[in-house]
């Protein structure tokens, strides 16, 4: 059989993934969050024909390159492209978008999610959820009322209406902890302090509960949420965190707009939005899709036209096996 024939079915099946990529990419156009992907192709192995010679020892004759033929072509590579979407104004309180890098962490059971659509709500019992009913991870910087069942308050001290939130059993162990911390202005002590009171303090994400009895909802770029009390008064009730990895591209699709950490992404590094890396969040808004479609609708040309190719080689190759039959005759 010849060998143009399976390189031909080779390049049929790889352009139909490639097409499989594009399509997904265009039904997710209005997406919030979706990342598009890119599918990249590479040569399959080569079958020798002849070796490369070295030149002559007696400098008679020269080198000779290998004689080899490719077998076709397979995909090298399924990337997903983490550029920023465009921004949609919704004015509605709970939408949130991250201005940068970084995702929103969701949980389900034991299971921990990551995404970039921040169109969160509260439930009946007053949690910050998705849209699929996922719990938001975050701090809370509210004692009373019920807590995540996660928390404790002994790992969370209000101290007064008009002063910091510090973490720890007192203020003095607190301030020892986060000695990095100084200045008035300082609404949550989650900057500054030392490695390990902070590797402590992201130890406690957890679910964001807001009171039922809270109106008027807010949160700011670095994530604090604030909210009025029954007394007219705007309490910052938790902080919502953010996370990078080393590689994102490296994150597993999960469906629902979710990732979750893969092998070859790193593990996730919690941080405050705005903290290092991590963009500050924009509130009343939506990261839409990153798919371009013109560039889509021309990758689909591409696509088609390359698979057509293909499968002319696959239609003049049964030629040539005809005439071959036909010798016969």
């Amino acid at each position: 059989m010849l060998r143009s024939m399976f390189s031909g079915v080779a390049g049929l099946r790889n352009h139909q993934i490639k097409m499989d990529v594009v399509a997904n990419n265009i039904s997710n156009v209005n997406t919030f969050g979706f990342k598009a992907g890119r599918t990249a192709f590479s040569e399959m192995y080569n079958q020798t024909l002849a070796g490369a010679t070295a030149p002559a020892a007696s400098g008679a004759l020269g080198g000779v390159n290998a004689r080899q033929i490719g077998l076709g072509v397979q995909t090298a590579a399924i990337d997903t492209l983490h550029t920023q979407g465009a921004t949609q104004t919704t004015d509605r309180g709970l939408d949130m978008l991250i201005d940068g890098e970084g995702f929103f962490v969701v949980k389900q059971d034991e299971n921990i999610f990551y995404t970039r659509a921040g169109n969160f709500y509260l439930d009946p019992f007053g949690y910050l959820v998705s849209a699929d009913g996922m719990y938001v991870q975050g701090f809370m910087l509210l004692s009373d009322g019920d807590l995540p069942e996660n928390m404790e308050e002994s790992v969370l001290e209000v101290l007064s209406s008009d002063e910091r939130i510090l973490w720890g059993d007192g203020k003095d162990s607190a301030i020892e902890q986060l000695n990095g911390m100084t200045g008035e202005d300082t609404i949550f002590p989650l900057r500054g302090g030392s490695a390990e009171a902070m590797e402590e303090i992201y130890s406690q994400v957890g679910r964001i509960i807001i009171p039922t009895s809270y109106r008027n909802i807010s949160i700011d770029q670095n994530g604090v949420v604030q909210a009025e009390d029954e007394n007219g008064v705007t309490v910052q009730v938790a902080v919502l965190v953010t996370s990078t990895f080393v590689n994102a591209a490296g994150l597993e699709r999960v469906g629902g707009n979710l990732y979750r950490e893969s092998p070859n992404s790193g593990s996730c590094a919690y941080a405050i939005p705005g903290e290092d890396v991590n963009g500050f969040l924009t509130a009343g808004a939506l990261e839409m899709s990153n798919v371009d479609l013109s560039k889509e609708f021309t990758e689909m040309i591409i696509t088609q036209r390359g698979f057509q190719a293909n499968s002319r080689v696959i239609t003049v190759s049964d030629t040539l096996l005809e005439e071959l039959v036909n010798l016969k005759r």
